[in-house]
């Protein structure tokens, strides 16, 4: 009770008995409340209506998580709030759904739907989160939809819901594996992608679910070798494991050679002399066969090699390990020296690391023991160490051990045996016996040093080098009879049985050269016979049998009465052993014919036992692998491939390069980029995209293969490709700065002159060929985007104007006569047609007055297309006709007692919010009495959409009218704005739906941005329709009028006479809408649109689709 009283004082809980006691934190709930309490308030907060408790909540849910509280009691309170409008508490209720989805699957299940509109949020991290918490809801009956959302995802625009896609594809595996086939597609897919964000991740599913399909790999695998160094580090570990692989079985064995002079060599030394002659012969053939086939090293694997080698510095321990074992594995012997050095280094880093990191330096040093010679400081042991880092040391040390370094090696063993570890101690004697065995001139120097060693005071330090004699004797027994007797005298005081047995077995063995101490031995070990361990028993038996066989009359009793003592042992081995032994040694008329060579059977001479590396045959598995770790083969682990015997085909690599980057010397290429025109951003109909450009350079660096090494062709590459940039930055600057000047210089046009002058030189170009054709799309291009910038520079300026009177009038009031509005709608109508800046016309007062077309008299309309200013002709970039903007009915005069209310989409920037769609209201009183205080009450909004009222309209006088704009945010969608229209003494409910069209504005793009966006919305972001064209619909103007008055977009420049294309996006969320018209034979045309959002591509391609074919 003391300690609960303590804490509770400690915590600030009250003390009494009876009520239950509550800890500050209230997300860890109650410490020793009840469970019907438990997260009350978070769940109050979830359910409340303010995102800011809603974001709070979530914080603390998700720290309870990462301090590895249970939350899953929450999930129905945090799954509501999925389809939460707050980015930041979305993104947090993913993080919870991700942790618990797979816990709670039924209620999961209920809201798939949300996550199913998370898919086409305009946010990347909300569409990756969505994708990540579908896939882990493992639920078998939703595998259609995961595998429809992964396809989805691999065509995203952004890299980061790609490398989701990558991530959630073994999770699909896992679940269903029958969508292999399907999957691999979308890793197919994949594997193009050129961004180093999606590379590591995609790797990863490959080698989850189709490690074996190594031809997925050929296409990309410069392309990998290249992007390798920018890739994040476990991405990088990934890529060069399976590259280690891939390069196992596509290119040769860069030591070939040299393991044929090896074999030879290593032949020549383990032979007898007898057998030198025969042994230099075929060093010699093993010589001239390397002369007869010179080994040349294929430029793709120079190039793994050559990219990987920096990855050598990388701060991450296992992007190093992953380096190291490529080299060790692919890299000809004379450079693989070069990871050494990488993997000392980390001898620094934690002992998890270093644990990793010595049992890979322990096998390589078995096989290339010179790269490690030099820092063989580095593998000394501190006392700090733990055990196990001590063990691999001393391998290492063993290993490294030769004639020049061993007394150095042998001082340092000497003080390791003082060690306080036992363990440590232990192994420090096995690495002397196996310094001694490997070592001759150092052989009696270790024996001498060991048997020191059986005076130790330490039993353990005693039997291990018991032990570790035992087998050195093995080698040279005639020279060590003193040693085996002084080892006779330790079976008093020795009781560690494996150093008791291999004392007996020594004596049993050499008992010819210790013939009057064998016999007291067995004497003493026959008193201790039955309470002896059965490792010991085996011995003495044998030693019986042994001197039974050389010395009979001294010992025939000891033996009959060892074995009469093992007949009856508990131990059945024992007892077996017991009864053969009688059978063989001690003859009888039953005895068989084995009794006669009991002799032989016994005494023959044993070969000396060779003290080996534990890590000797550990190379054959992938070294920083977890089955060389565990030096068995773990679940998943992929076999490492022999080097094929003769080279594959290495055509397999080579990518298809485009016609326009072919060119037969980098001079042609530098005259090629001479040669282009100063402004154009096109190239004509087949040139390439700066884009494309970009990434087929940084694609494969080494696309030239077979005609140039590696190296040369990709140094040239990234020279020409630091060129290109330069040039492409240049042209950059002047572009704009020549657009300054010719916005400054040249005056505007009316609309209707550009068409026909445009349409004129159309007609002109269709009729020359070749080059010509070609400048001409250029300079129209150009002059395009200089009108375009024109046009939006003299928009923003009006919009600056009109704010600043606006800050001067509030409200709007409908005292202005008619006559003076229709100048301003006229003025309005001139900048809106043709761009015409009118001196003659007063700046608009108030931002949200936006007069329509439809207002203007005829013979305006008239006069306006007849006016020129000047000769020079731009071409057209967003024709908005007369017929563009309609007006629709909002409030019927008979239904609003008088008061008539229209509206039409402006298609104009509102200035108070650009998120939002404007819409201008044209009010008329009808009725003889004014009408007062005109406002909006009361919205009733689909969840995320917003409204910005017009001001309100104090006095509309009789028979007068005004207009006022207002802002709807439609969220994307073409569902109906509902709200009250109030005057001050009715309401009336009116609603505002807009068409798919008017929720977009025009963005404007060039020739490159437009193929460059459309080619990252392919897939289920396309529509494709054919259509026959309308007979009203066949000019070009005619088709260009028609798609810019069913929706919002503006014109961009195209190099073909027979293709349109529109950019625009939407208002809400930015999402890029493209369109495209390409005219067919016999007034047929193909329509495609691409739209991130497939809602409002789909709604679009209908309304097109119904303009075009009228």
């Amino acid at each position: 009770m003391s300690t609960g009283s303590a804490f509770n004082d400690e915590k600030g809980g009250s003390s009494s008995t009876g009520e239950p006691e509550y800890g500050h934190d209230p997300a860890s709930g109650g410490i020793f409340s009840s469970d019907y309490k438990r997260h009350d308030d978070l769940k109050e907060m979830l359910d409340s209506n303010k995102d800011s408790l809603k974001l709070e909540a979530m914080k603390r849910i998700v720290a309870m998580i990462a301090r590895g509280k249970n939350a899953s009691d929450l999930f129905p309170a945090v799954v509501k709030n999925v389809a939460c409008k707050n980015i930041e508490v979305k993104k947090l209720v993913y993080v919870y759904l991700v942790r618990y989805a797979e816990e709670q699957q039924d209620l999961a299940l209920l809201s798939i739907s949300t996550f199913q509109r998370g898919l086409k949020d305009p946010n990347q991290l909300i569409r990756a989160s969505a994708l990540r918490v579908l896939s882990s809801i493992r639920v078998t009956i939703i595998v259609p939809i995961m595998m429809l959302a992964i396809k989805e995802a691999a065509s995203d625009m952004s890299p980061y819901v790609r490398k989701t896609a990558a991530h959630a594809i073994p999770k699909l595996y896992s679940l269903d594996p029958e969508q292999k086939d399907q999957l691999i597609e979308v890793i197919e897919k994949l594997l193009a992608d050129k961004t180093t964000l999606v590379a590591g991740s995609v790797v990863m599913a490959f080698e989850e679910v189709c490690p074996e399909r190594i031809d997925l790999i050929h296409k990309n695998y410069r392309k990998l070798c290249n992007l390798l160094i920018d890739v994040e580090e476990w991405g990088q570990v990934v890529i060069i494991n399976m590259l280690t692989r891939y390069a196992r079985t596509q290119f040769l064995n860069p030591n070939i050679n040299e393991s044929l002079l090896e074999e030879g060599g290593e032949k020549a030394f383990y032979g007898s002399d007898d057998d030198d002659e025969d042994d230099e012969e075929k060093k010699a053939e093993a010589a001239a066969l390397a002369k007869r086939k010179p080994y040349v090293m294929d430029p793709d694997h120079r190039l793994l090699l050559r990219n990987t080698k920096p990855l050598l510095q990388s701060r991450n321990a296992a992007v190093v390990m992953a380096v190291a074992q490529l080299y060790f594995h692919l890299a000809p012997k004379a450079e693989v020296g070069v990871i050494a050095k990488a993997l000392v280094r980390l001898m620094r880093s934690h002992s998890e690391v270093q644990y990793v990191v010595l049992q890979n330096v322990a096998t390589m040093t078995i096989k290339r023991r010179g790269m490690f010679e030099p820092y063989l400081k580095s593998f000394y042991i501190r006392s700090t160490d733990p055990t196990q880092i001590k063990i691999l040391k001393l391998e290492v040390l063993t290993n490294l051990a030769n004639e020049t370094n061993i007394s150095t090696i042998l001082r340092e063993f000497q003080t390791y045996i003082k060690s306080m570890d036992k363990d440590f101690v232990a192994a420090t004697i096995q690495a002397i016996g196996r310094c001694a065995t490997n070592i001759g001139e150092v052989r009696d120097t270790c024996l001498n040093g060991l048997v020191q060693l059986l005076s130790n005071r330490d039993e353990l330090v005693v039997a291990e080098s018991v032990v570790v004699i035992k087998k050195l004797l093995q080698m040279q027994p005639e020279q060590h009879s003193d040693i085996i007797k002084h080892m006779a005298k330790l079976t008093d005081n020795i009781q560690v049985p494996m150093a008791r047995a291999s004392i007996l077995w020594l004596i049993g063995e050499y008992c010819e050269h210790v013939p009057k101490i064998a016999p007291d031995v067995l004497r003493k070990m026959a008193k201790t016979f039955t309470n002896e361990e059965d490792i010991v028993k085996l011995q003495i038996i044998n030693l019986a049998a042994k001197l039974y066989l050389t010395n009979s009359k001294q010992t025939k009793l000891l033996t009959q009465y060892v074995l009469n003592l093992a007949k009856y042992d508990q131990n059945y081995d024992i007892r077996d052993r017991a009864r053969f032994i009688r059978q063989l040694i001690v003859p009888t008329d039953k005895s068989g014919a084995l009794s006669k060579y009991a002799k032989k059977l016994f005494l023959a001479l044993k070969p000396a036992p060779v003290l080996e590396s534990p890590f000797k045959d550990r190379d054959h598995f992938q070294l920083g692998s977890l089955s060389h770790l565990l030096n068995t083969k773990a679940g998943g682990y992929q076999e490492l491939p022999d080097w094929p015997e003769s080279a594959p085909d290495p055509s397999v690599r080579n990518v298809e390069v485009p016609e326009w980057t072919k060119c037969t010397s980098r001079k042609e290429r530098k005259e090629k980029k001479v040669e282009k025109p100063f402004y154009s951003d096109s190239e004509g109909e087949s040139g390439p995209t700066e884009s494309a450009d970009s990434e087929s350079d940084s694609g494969s660096g080494s696309e030239s293969g077979s005609e140039e090494s590696g190296s040369a062709s990709e140094s040239e590459e990234s020279e020409e490709e630091s060129e290109s940039e330069e040039e492409e930055e240049d042209e950059e600057e002047e572009r704009t700065k020549k657009k300054k000047k010719i916005d400054k210089i040249k005056p505007k046009k009316p609309e209707s002159a550009e068409s026909e002058q445009s349409s004129g030189e159309e007609q002109k170009r269709s009729r020359k060929g070749g080059k010509e054709r070609r400048s001409g799309s250029e300079s129209e291009s150009e002059e395009e985007s200089e009108s375009e910038s024109s046009e939006s520079e003299s928009e923003s300026e009006e919009e600056s104007e009109s704010d600043a009177d606006t800050k001067k009038k509030k409200k709007t009031s409908a005292s202005k006569p008619p006559p003076k509005q229709t100048k301003k709608e006229s003025k309005r109508e001139t900048k809106e047609m043709s761009l015409l800046d009118l001196d003659d016309f007063e700046p608009t007062p108030s931002p949200q007055v936006t007069p329509i077309n439809n207002f203007l008299s005829n013979s305006l309309v008239t006069d306006l297309e007849g006016l020129s200013l000047t000769d020079t002709v731009l071409a057209p970039t967003t024709i908005a006709p007369s017929s563009s903007v309609r007006m629709h009915e909002l409030l019927h005069r008979i239904t609003g007692e008088g008061l008539g209310v229209e509206y039409c989409f402006s298609r104009q920037p509102f200035s108070p919010d650009p998120h939002m769609v404007a819409v201008q209201i044209q009010f008329t009183n009808n009725t003889s009495s004014e009408t007062k205080s005109l406002h909006i009450e009361e919205p009733k909004l689909q969840s995320g959409m917003r409204i910005k009222e017009f001001p309100e309209i104090e006095v509309l006088p009789a028979g007068e009218s005004v207009n006022v704009v207002m802002g709807i945010d439609f969220c994307d969608s073409t569902q109906a704005a509902n709200f009250q229209l109030c005057t001050h003494t009715r309401k009336f409910f009116v609603s505002i739906q807009p068409p798919v069209g008017e929720l977009m504005m025009p963005a404007f793009l060039t020739e490159n941005e437009f193929k460059k966006e459309q080619g990252q919305l392919m897939g289920m972001n396309e529509i494709t329709e054919k259509l026959t064209l309308g007979e009203k619909c066949q000019s070009d103007h005619a088709i260009i009028e028609r798609v810019t008055a069913t929706a919002n977009l503006s014109r961009v420049p195209c190099g073909s006479d027979k293709e349109y294309r529109f950019a625009g996006k939407t208002v809400s969320s930015g999402s890029l809408v493209l369109v495209t018209v390409v005219r067919k034979e016999g007034g047929g045309a193909q329509l495609t649109v691409n739209c991130e959002k497939m809602v409002i591509g789909t709604m679009l391609v209908k309304d097109i689709l119904q303009a075009l074919t009228q």
